[in-house]
């Protein structure tokens, strides 16, 4: 079996992984450009921990700014199975208040500025999106915060929309009306290259507010957020560690096939693809290219 690599992709507020143990901070290069940041790379428990600040050094990065195919060629090439995205959210339910952390496992995609396909002219690749995060990981991250007595709900609908600009009123009553549970804006393009690179992939949306729509929080401000993000944070930060503590150390096959994604999505013939771009899915392609 394949050794397990737990990756970390910290959102907002999380810009470092403490509990890390035998950390090395490690530069990798990438044929897709700069990721948000170098690597962090240790130890928790005796497992292999990856941690990846999204928006980069003192949130330097908008949501549109960041390099998502960079930052997963480079967890793929830092040879991370399981990756959970850690993401401050608003929510549409009044069941979810800020504090509440949901583990979705739908998302809307709403973005329009972001390259969100590892493939494209010369190697054309149809992955399955209709289940975009990985049962076991899912499993395991709610085990942790039940052990850890945090407030996490199962299930939901994650709209991802552009940003940096929050929500116009009648967006955030139409996201509402249509069911879904948080809104945030950057676990798109992220789950889908996720899924190309043959990821496991799952999403902890951490509620720091409730949008607009709601008629006692009418407008969203930095600096209401920030005071969730703090607390927020520490219950994160508690979560991973529980979680890296009772993860599986070998890689347990995903059931709906996550990291066998690319088995059946390639559709280029080997004698039309473009030597340049399979150079360039080395890392994220290169089980089923060099088969």
């Amino acid at each position: 079996m394949t050794r397990a690599v737990l990756g970390i992709i910290g959102g907002s507020g999380i810009y470092d992984l403490p509990g890390l143990e035998d950390v090395r901070e490690e530069t990798i290069e990438s044929p897709w450009g700069e990721p948000s940041a170098p690597l962090m790379r240790g130890i928790i428990a005796g497992l292999p921990v990856a941690f990846l600040p999204r928006h980069g050094k003192g949130h330097a990065l908008s949501p549109s700014d960041i390099n998502y195919r960079a930052n997963i060629d480079v967890l793929k090439r830092a040879g991370v199975t399981d990756l959970v995205s850690l993401s401050a959210c608003g929510s549409y339910k009044e069941e979810l208040p800020p504090g509440t952390f949901v583990l979705v496992d739908q998302f809307v995609d709403r973005t329009y500025r972001r390259e969100s396909s590892f493939f494209g002219k010369g190697c054309v690749a149809h992955v399955s999106m209709a289940h975009p995060v990985s049962p076991r990981l899912h499993v395991h991250l709610a085990a942790a915060a039940e052990a850890e007595g945090i407030a996490a709900v199962r299930g939901g609908t994650y709209v991802c929309m552009e940003g940096p600009q929050f929500s116009s009123l009648a967006e955030s009553l139409m996201y509402k009306a249509q069911g879904h549970s948080v809104i945030g804006m950057t676990n798109m393009p992220e789950a889908k290259l996720a899924r190309e690179a043959e990821i496991c992939y799952a999403s902890v949306a951490m509620v720091t507010d409730y949008d607009c729509w709601h008629p006692h929080h009418e407008a969203v401000t930095v600096q209401d957020i920030i005071r969730v993000l703090n607390s927020n944070a520490g219950k994160a930060k508690a979560l991973v560690a529980r979680l890296a503590r009772d993860f599986p150390r070998e890689h347990e096959p995903c059931p709906i096939g996550s990291d066998k994604a690319l088995d059946t999505a390639l559709i280029t013939a080997p004698e039309a693809r473009d030597a340049k771009l399979l150079a360039r899915l080395d890392a994220v392609a290169g089980r089923v290219l060099n088969s």
